[in-house]
């Protein structure tokens, strides 16, 4: 059964304008900040290809799903794109990966779950969401760069958005 949930209810993107994307500091603890947010396990890249791959698996049962995570996917390669050229300005090579342990840790697609019913690969998502908030608030309350802070602060927003149109999508489910 095709739930009622329609795209046309839920627009992916807020209507605010973002930031402009410049780092008022060189400090590389921020762009290794941002590095994390790029290609960490919790990063904005392992959002995209999550969402990407929600939109082919459900394509054939759940078509206006599937169409709204490859939306999401679009705006979460967008906050991908902000965090590589914060990353890029503050002198480091913006590549899918992460510093750990003074060793650069290249992005994987293992580090996603990759549920398969309907219900866990909404909750995934949400969950998914949620940790980046918290990730991107903990940012923000340390990192001394309003610009920074500013996008960071922007990004959430989206990110809550996503979470209210996934607990609408799992509104629409039985």
């Amino acid at each position: 059964m095709e739930p009622r949930y329609s795209n046309n209810d839920y627009n992916v993107s807020l209507d605010l304008p973002y930031p402009p994307v410049y780092a008022e500091t060189k400090k590389h603890d921020y762009a290794y900040a941002m590095l994390s947010n790029i290609g960490s396990s919790n990063s904005e890249m392992s959002a995209v290809s999550l969402y990407f791959y929600n939109s082919v698996i459900l394509k054939s049962e759940y078509a206006e799903f599937a169409r709204c995570f490859r939306d999401i996917s679009i705006v979460e390669m967008h906050h991908l794109d902000i965090f590589s050229t914060l990353s890029y300005q503050m002198g480091l090579d913006p590549r899918l990966w992460s510093m750990r342990n003074n060793c650069n840790h290249y992005w994987s697609p293992s580090y996603n779950n990759y549920p398969k019913k309907i219900r866990e690969v909404i909750e995934n998502s949400i969950k998914g969401e949620e940790a980046a908030i918290r990730k991107y608030i903990a940012q923000s309350e340390s990192i001394c760069d309003a610009n920074i802070v500013e996008n960071l602060e922007r990004i959430i927003l989206d990110e809550e958005h996503h979470i209210e149109i996934f607990y609408n999508m799992l509104s629409q489910i039985n």
